[in-house]
């Protein structure tokens, strides 16, 4: 018997098998759990069908999150295939590389707007699309990372974007409690992911992070993996509205 023995999941966000949504669909499919995936267009379709056919995926879906219609797509498909499901897993981020890349203050308008959107409105707006098809009980959670809490150098924009995420998070989770569905985030440590490769200041993380983390090592996909089946699963049905920390530590030592 599994941990999500008759349990449904939609994951969103798998950009190839280096992904940390990857890490967390192999490990609710592995407690049982059936998986429905997205992708974001034909160029990644190409890189997420196989690993859809691997995990043996309900259905692969197009999601562009920006897109209004992409979200009445994606409801009809889960009603299509499912009805109902347990858990939504929001592995979505992105920002412009030139906002990275200078100075915060530099920052376009148009910038800001696509990293907040992409990266944090989107969590409300499949919330709202999705609400009513999933069953009490149900967990949603969301990708953070500490550059929301503290400067990291070169994350710039998408710290902002990662902080109105999990301000998003805690609203939900007081708005949806009286529904039975949990919302809560994880922050995780950085990993060589395609969306990482895009912040310059993350490739010297990983050194800081073997020198000071209390573990003295980098976190890997399936660790993520594991803290999203706690929070897939009734182990957490108590816990709503939290950031919960997958990071070897380095959190609490002063440096990000």
């Amino acid at each position: 018997m599994g941990l999500l023995d008759g349990k449904k999941a939609l994951v969103l966000g798998i950009a190839n098998d280096m992904s940390i949504a990857w890490g967390i669909t192999r490990a609710l499919k592995a407690e049982g759990c059936s998986i429905g995936l997205t992708y974001l267009n034909d160029a990644l379709k190409k890189r997420v069908e196989p690993l859809s056919e691997e995990i043996g995926a309900d259905f692969l879906v197009e999601m562009d999150v920006t897109k209004e219609e992409h979200y009445d797509q994606l409801k009809k498909t889960v009603q299509d295939n499912w009805g109902k499901f347990d858990i939504l897993v929001h592995s979505l981020a992105f920002a412009d590389r030139a906002d990275l890349k200078g100075r915060f203050h530099e920052t376009s308008r148009a910038g800001f707007s696509m990293a907040c959107d992409i990266s944090a409105y989107s969590l409300i707006g499949l919330t709202k699309a999705l609400k009513d098809e999933m069953n009490p009980g149900s967990s949603i959670m969301a990708m953070t990372y500490h550059g929301s809490q503290q400067v990291l150098e070169g994350y710039n924009v998408m710290g902002v974007a990662k902080a109105a995420l999990e301000a998003s998070a805690r609203y939900l989770a007081s708005d949806l409690g009286e529904d039975g569905i949990r919302v809560n985030c994880i922050s995780a440590g950085p990993i060589r992911t395609l969306a990482a490769s895009g912040v310059p200041g993350l490739k010297k993380i990983f050194g800081i992070i073997e020198e000071k983390a209390p573990l003295k090592r980098n976190i890997t996909t399936e660790e993520v993996g594991g803290t999203a089946l706690y929070l897939a699963s009734d182990l957490s049905s108590g816990v709503t509205g939290q950031v919960l920390y997958c990071d070897s530590g380095i959190s609490t030592m002063g440096t990000c």
